[in-house]
């Protein structure tokens, strides 16, 4: 299995303010949504939300339900 820090992701990720700071969701990645109450934690819980999608998806051997080709987790 190939490890995580060796293949590079690219998602859209989207940053809703939501009053009471960011709601954050990835269109490609189903289901994962996040929050951070300003947008540099939003960020980093996005960034932390991906790795651990990603993870189980590798985990799983289901990666390619997502047509994943690369992942690296910067925002």
């Amino acid at each position: 299995m190939k490890k995580i820090k060796d293949t590079i992701y690219h998602f859209e990720v989207i940053f809703n303010p939501n009053g009471q700071g960011y709601t954050v969701t990835v269109p490609k990645l189903p289901g994962l949504v996040t929050e951070g109450t300003n947008l540099k934690e939003a960020k980093e819980m996005a960034k932390d939300a991906i790795r651990c999608y990603i993870e189980a998806l590798l985990k799983e051997k289901s990666a390619d339900r997502c047509k994943i080709e690369k992942l690296k987790v910067a925002i």
